[in-house]
């Protein structure tokens, strides 16, 4: 109750000044996004993974348990009703701001009706079915492009035999000690953070906790609490490399997720009164963003070689590991992403039903460079989250260009950070994201 207390008053000074009719529009449309909350709040009812974070009231959070039965139709009616109401006032909206919330709710609604699809045992190809959760279709890249990226490794990794195994024998210089994870893990963060603070002024009050669990599908999580509190989870099923320490540090927290989820909050929910951005639905194009922006946002806070200096000035030494071959492993890193698409084409094998679970294994470690363990492990994070891979590797080209193409390049460091808080302070489409 005090949480509806907290965005009405602001609702009422943002309605003031305009005419009637922008008066009833403005009702209208906050109406429609409390609907849309309770709605995904509904469908989180039965799919416990659909709603990633919530922070909004309680009261409209479902009253009732929910039912034995799946009610698919009834969910899709609502779907499709709250969609048309919507899309009158994306049309008709003279209001900037309203014809945003209505298409980038539009968007999100789009994405629910797919996932109560899926859920209900109905599947569409791999494309279709990005495009109807995430908005976006990623790039098919063929065997001669991995063979081409593994060519470039060949050249670049020491010894002889298969790449991937170079690769492995190359990255297993670098695990993290298990005594040591949780220094290195908690340094890379407070780094990240540090750098992230001297761009953005964050909420006061904000905290994670960082918390290591075991059989996950995923190798980290971060799960938004509300209140600007976060609880960052380290999966340690598997070895960890040095690396990750500072991807999680970004990706994860600063200035990934639980950056991401603070500005939204802060900026829109609670500055503003948008309810519906306080049900975060993992499974819709603000997924996209937020995969995209994390990832993209390890190389705003780290940026050119800086992962690298960070790594052999405090890192390796906190974990004590000798800093002989890093630079080459650094290297070796930055095109083992560009191999990243790989697991898209796997996933997408595995769904259209065109690739067999050992030749998805061969993809994983041949052209992804994945050990057995991690490509195991890839395997189950694809048959849980199917075409969900696709936010990681095409999110970040998405985001890195829109952020780019603006102006937010490495020669303009300041420019770069400002347009990547922006874009974490607003709600974004996908197509606005692919606008030339």
């Amino acid at each position: 109750m005090k949480k509806i207390l907290l965005y009405l008053p602001i609702l009422f000074i943002l309605s003031c000044g305009h005419d009637p009719a922008q008066q009833s529009e403005n009702k209208k449309l906050n109406s429609l996004a409390v609907e849309y909350v309770r709605l995904g709040l509904s469908i989180g009812q039965y799919d416990t993974d659909f709603v990633d974070a919530y922070y909004g009231p309680d009261s409209l959070k479902p009253k009732l348990a929910a039912a034995k039965e799946f009610p698919k139709d009834s969910l899709l009616a609502s779907t499709n009703s709250l969609m048309n109401e919507l899309k009158v006032i994306s049309t008709t909206s003279q209001i900037d701001t309203n014809k945003i919330r209505a298409d980038w709710m539009i968007n999100q609604l789009v994405a629910f009706g797919r996932r109560i699809r899926i859920f209900s045992g109905e599947e569409r190809s791999f494309d279709e079915e990005s495009k109807e959760l995430f908005g976006v279709a990623a790039p098919v890249y063929t065997e001669d492009f991995f063979k081409a990226q593994i060519a470039l490794l060949d050249t670049l990794l020491p010894g002889k035999g298969r790449v991937s195994e170079r690769f492995q024998k190359l990255a297993n210089k670098f695990i993290i000690p298990k005594d040591k994870l949780d220094p290195v893990i908690k340094a890379a963060i407070a780094e990240a953070r540090k750098r992230t603070l001297s761009h953005y002024t964050l909420p006061a009050g904000e905290a994670f906790t960082l918390e290591y669990v075991t059989n996950k599908p995923w190798s980290g999580y971060n799960w938004y609490k509300g209140n600007y509190k976060s609880t960052v989870q380290i999966n340690t099923d598997l070895k960890i490399f040095i690396d990750r320490a500072i991807d999680v540090g970004s990706h994860e927290s600063y200035p990934g997720h639980h950056v991401y989820n603070m500005l939204l909050e802060k900026n829109l929910y609670r500055d503003k009164g948008w309810v519906e951005i306080s049900m975060y639905p993992l499974f819709s194009p603000q997924s996209l963003i937020a995969e995209g922006s994390a990832n993209y946002g390890i190389e705003v806070a780290f940026p050119g070689d800086d992962k690298v200096k960070f790594a052999k000035n405090v890192l390796l030494p906190l974990a004590g590991l000798d800093t002989a071959g890093i630079d080459v492993y650094f290297k070796a890193l930055a095109i083992k992403g560009t191999l990243n698409y790989a697991r898209n084409e796997a996933a997408r094998g595995l769904i259209n039903n065109t690739m067999s679970r050992d030749k998805a294994t061969t993809y994983l470690t041949k052209y992804c460079l994945m050990n057995d363990e991690t490509a195991a492990k890839s395997l189950s994070f694809i048959k849980k989250y199917r075409s969900y891979v696709i936010n990681y590797n095409y999110g970040l080209d998405m985001v890195k260009n829109y952020i780019e193409k603006n102006g937010g390049t490495a020669k303009a460091p300041a420019k770069r950070w400002e347009l990547f808080g922006r874009l974490l302070s607003s709600e974004v489409t996908t197509e606005q994201l692919l606008k030339k």
